[in-house]
């Protein structure tokens, strides 16, 4: 047992190791921001699956004010995290601000946000990574969960050999996805302002089933536009990560991580906005679990079948799969910050041969897993699924409390409030704490310390 560990994860290192497995930028961009960058590649279509049953094809004049919207929060949030970098280089991010300015109440609310988010993105990250595979080899689909799972385990035994070493192997994918975006953008953009690209035939098919024959048209409300907006902030998540992991990045720490916030929201922007308005040009229709909305595009630019299609879907699955790992980086500091502060257990602090936070690593790989398997590995229906976080379905002794965790720090749900589905009650006060997944770190739950 112990020589399969060391194939697997490598020998041991030493304590005084530790500062020779820190990051430069360009690494660190493509560790810590592949989740943010990533979610270009479906937070536009979010929006749109919102959008398009109620109002068909119509819905698209939506969409670039919603993505406007969305940037100018997005500049908003990365100002914010760039002065925490520089107030709290310890890393810690949301949690130690909280702890710090308002109390442990608030910091307990912020920290378990995140650790609900971090393994969201994995389940995420990995089912769209899946997804972009199968929309280009559509026979894949029906192993869907199996091709998640897979991936899963692969991340989980890359990461267990150390930040340094899964930084330098994903940092490669992280490029190529950017180039091959940007030329989807830069190409798609200029032919359709010029003419040699016009806007593409309707699915009706596609249509009909995203409106239910047309039972659901009937405009866009209000609620509607809010609810298109809190699925477009999803591009917006993960960019939290770099103010978590400031200590992994060489010295001066705070200026790199800094620098590295910047181009990541500079990336993040130009793309999402860049798709937002190509897709308002283009007219595509969306699918329900079928082709994904960036594929529709590559085929229309650079013609399906074509090398740079298929170099454009394996960038995309890579990524998505990838950005993942900005998560193995960011739980399991985030968590060892935590199980030092006494709110989750002691394990979670020590750090293995590898020198990363083992069990950290191994706790969100099994926790994601659940996800991918209980949703079917479906990315639009993980998406939303933290809305329902918490909720009476997984009680805990403060259902009140678990629903401000998921409005206040979740952001790949969304900026939603959890409810409670119709016909059901909230848990009596004597229900097992442990079935929230977030439980030991709200009040009212059980502390992992003695205090």
């Amino acid at each position: 047992m112990s020589t399969l560990k060391r194939v697997l994860v490598g020998k041991p290192l030493a304590s005084a190791e530790e500062g020779h497995q820190r990051l430069g930028k360009l690494v660190a961009l493509a560790v810590f921001a592949s989740d943010a960058i990533s979610s270009t590649a479906y937070a536009t279509e979010e929006i749109l699956h919102q959008l398009v049953p109620l109002d068909g094809l119509e819905a698209l004049e939506f969409l670039v004010p919603i993505a406007i919207i969305v940037v100018i929060l997005l500049a908003i949030v990365i100002t914010s995290y760039r002065q925490t970098i520089h107030a709290y280089p310890n890393g810690g991010g949301s949690y130690v601000v909280s702890r710090e300015n308002l109390g442990v109440t608030p910091s307990l609310v912020a920290g378990a946000s995140l650790l609900v988010d971090y393994t969201l993105t994995v389940a995420v990250s990995v089912s769209a990574g899946v997804a972009a595979i199968t929309s280009a080899f559509p026979e894949l689909r029906d192993s869907r969960v199996g091709l998640c799972l897979t991936f899963i385990i692969l991340l989980t035994a890359v990461n267990l050999r150390g930040v340094k070493e899964s930084g330098r192997l994903f940092a490669v994918p992280t490029y190529v996805y950017v180039l091959t975006l940007g030329a989807l953008l830069a190409i798609g953009l200029f032919r359709s302002f010029t003419g040699s690209l016009p806007a593409l035939a309707p699915n009706e098919e596609a249509l009909a089933e995203l409106t239910h024959d047309g039972a659901l048209l009937g405009g866009i409300t209000a609620l509607a536009l809010m609810r298109a907006f809190s699925s477009g902030a999803v591009a917006l998540s993960g960019i939290e990560a770099i103010s978590n992991g400031v200590p992994a990045f060489r010295k001066p720490e705070s200026r790199n991580a800094s620098t590295t916030l910047v181009a990541m929201g500079l990336i993040l922007a130009t793309s999402f906005f860049g798709i937002s308005v190509l897709a308002e040009r283009l007219r595509p229709t969306i699918e329900e679990g079928g082709e994904t909305l960036l594929s529709i595009m590559g085929g229309a630019v650079f013609g399906n079948g074509s090398v740079v299609y298929y170099t454009l879907q394996a960038a995309t699955a890579a990524i998505l799969i990838l950005a993942a790992n900005t998560a193995f980086n960011a739980f399991p500091s985030l968590s060892s910050i935590l199980a030092r502060d006494g709110f989750l257990p002691r394990q979670l602090y020590n750090r293995g041969d590898r020198l990363v936070y083992s069990n950290g690593v191994l706790l969100l790989a099994g926790a994601a897993a659940l996800l991918v398997v209980a949703f079917g590995g479906i990315t639009t229906a993980l998406i939303p699924s933290m809305r329902w976080a918490c909720s009476p379905a997984s009680p805990c002794r403060r259902p009140a409390w678990c629903a401000i965790t998921n409005a206040s720090g979740n952001q790949r749900g969304g900026a939603t409030w959890s409810s409670t589905p119709p016909g059901r009650r909230h848990p009596s006060p004597s229900s097992p704490w442990w079935w929230c997944p977030s439980s030991p770190l709200v009040p009212g739950c059980r502390p992992w310390s003695s205090r």
